[in-house]
């Protein structure tokens, strides 16, 4: 739970102190460091042994807020995700830093650097003449290395599409640097908060979400966690939000090489507004599981004297 969060510091640290009170073990976080990931370990002793159940997510545990914005979360029993959280808890607590991480990137230490590789692997299979294409959507793109990562990829050939709901530092259109670039705000009736960013990988695409932005505070001043999508049905509803919101013709505005941003020019365009088409999908999926959440229903005997 992020002690820090905007608006919520006071009502988290009263939580922090009834938790102790209750008897619970809170764990402050690393002194210097904003804890902005989120993350939830459960252990539980099961008949075969003990399983670890992990979720990640991309925005705070927080109820009001959860209800304006859109994020994404994965929830897993998957045994190299539980060591890698297991090993994040440890880190927290100060009790030790892991030699290495199966599935996990953390900020401060290691995030950055993954975020770099894998945007110069994209640079290097364009070069190559090979599948090149990066689709990342976020809150804020500031950070300077990345955005010359990304400059450096465009000029190679890598077709780069970003749908960045604030900040962005990123200028498109520069001839021989950005023309590879797309950049696209969405700001609809829900705050557009998850991070979510595809890799293409010379055709064996990877799939990430993340609790971080692409902003120095995210990677080098937080504890942030960057995940994989691996499960070939989550992956195709990540598809989905991405594909979706690069299509949007109502909600989406688009960055132009002076800085400014325009709506996009329907002619010859279906209309189309994600949010809505999200919105309607997810309501159609309610009504479709109606009733099947309450298939088991454990009714007691009652007592008759």
């Amino acid at each position: 739970m992020e002690l820090k969060a905007r608006f919520d510091e006071e009502n988290n640290i009263v939580w922090a102190k009834m938790l102790e009170k209750a008897g619970c073990h809170v764990i402050y976080g690393l002194v210097g460091l904003k804890t902005h990931s989120k993350i939830t370990l459960v252990v539980r002793r099961e008949e075969d042994g003990i399983r670890r159940y992990v979720h990640l997510g991309t925005g705070n545990y927080n109820d009001a807020t959860a209800k304006l914005y859109t994020d994404v979360g994965i929830f897993t029993c998957s045994r190299q995700i539980g060591e890698d959280a297991t090993a994040v808890f440890n880190m927290l607590s100060g009790y030790s830093e892991p030699r290495g991480w199966n599935k996990l990137s953390l900020a401060p230490l290691w995030l950055k650097d993954r975020f770099l590789y894998m945007i110069g692997r994209e640079k290097k299979y364009a070069k190559a003449g090979r599948p090149a294409h990066i689709i990342a959507k976020m809150n804020s793109l500031c950070d300077k290395d990345i955005i010359e990562a990304l400059y450096q990829a465009s000029a190679a050939g890598v077709k780069i599409e970003l749908i960045i709901r604030g900040i962005c530092c990123l200028k498109v259109g520069i001839p021989g640097v950005s023309e590879n670039i797309s950049v696209r705000s969405i700001v609809g009736n829900f705050l557009e908060h998850s991070r979510i960013f595809y890799f293409e990988n010379d055709g064996t695409p990877e799939i990430f979400c993340a609790s971080a932005d692409w902003m120095p505070r995210n990677l080098e001043r937080r504890v942030e966690i960057l995940f994989p999508v691996e499960e070939p049905e989550l992956r195709k509803k990540l598809m989905h939000i991405l594909e979706g919101e690069l299509m949007d013709t109502v909600k989406a505005h688009v960055l132009k090489p002076d800085g400014s941003y325009d709506k996009v020019d329907r002619r010859g365009k279906a209309v189309y507004n994600s949010q809505m088409e999200f919105s309607l999908e997810a309501k159609a999926a309610a009504k479709q599981s109606e009733g099947t959440a309450n298939d088991r229903v454990f009714i007691p005997e009652m007592h008759h004297e």
